[in-house]
């Protein structure tokens, strides 16, 4: 990674959803779709599923700072995810998919702290932000099938009915932030 750019690692509910999400944002580099911050290492996605290996779906986002902060990252990861259901998100029901930012950068969890206050004392999601603010521990790339999953497929029936409406609304509110063309 070259020293200009940055990541932080966002567990959203299913990665699927996230890694999409992200591949459009204007200064982001790379998405890659992994676990994070579990007791087993190198875990695939059956032992992940199954909810006993601690780990949370997430997505690396490597991003260039002079294009895009931290904080406008973040600010999309809230808007386009539920941060207030505890280990759901969607149908999507288990320890995997809670809500989820984890930091290498001291100056991100900064970001990342003021961030919650703000949106906690605003009240503006109408319940309490369950949104886990931890280190990254652990992290350990999904298998190469998951990767670009939505752009590989975007008629399967999870893509059609659940990832499209999260890229659409990240389109219709973050028009700003998209990539050209």
């Amino acid at each position: 990674m070259s020293p200009a750019l940055q990541s932080i690692t966002l567990g959203a509910g299913c990665f699927w959803c996230t890694e999409a999400v992200f591949q459009r944002v204007r200064g982001v580099t790379n998405v890659q779709s992994g676990y994070a911050n579990g007791d087993v290492a190198d875990p695939g996605y059956e032992q992940v599923c199954s909810g006993t290996t601690g780990h949370a779906e997430v997505v690396r986002v490597t991003f260039d700072p002079a294009l895009i902060g931290v904080r406008e990252i973040l600010e999309i990861f809230f808007a386009t995810h539920d941060p207030t259901t505890l280990n759901r998100q969607g149908n999507d029901v288990g320890t995997q998919y809670r809500s989820g930012i984890y930091y290498t950068d001291s100056a991100h969890k900064e970001v990342a702290e003021e961030l919650l206050r703000q949106i906690r004392l605003s009240g503006q999601l109408g319940a309490p932000v369950v949104t886990e603010l931890q280190p990254l521990l652990s992290y350990w790339p999904a298998e190469d099938y998951h990767q670009d999953y939505f752009v590989n497929h975007p008629g399967q029936g999870y893509c059609a009915f659940v990832v499209a409406p999260k890229v659409e609304k990240f389109q219709k509110t973050f028009a700003r932030y998209l990539k050209p063309g």
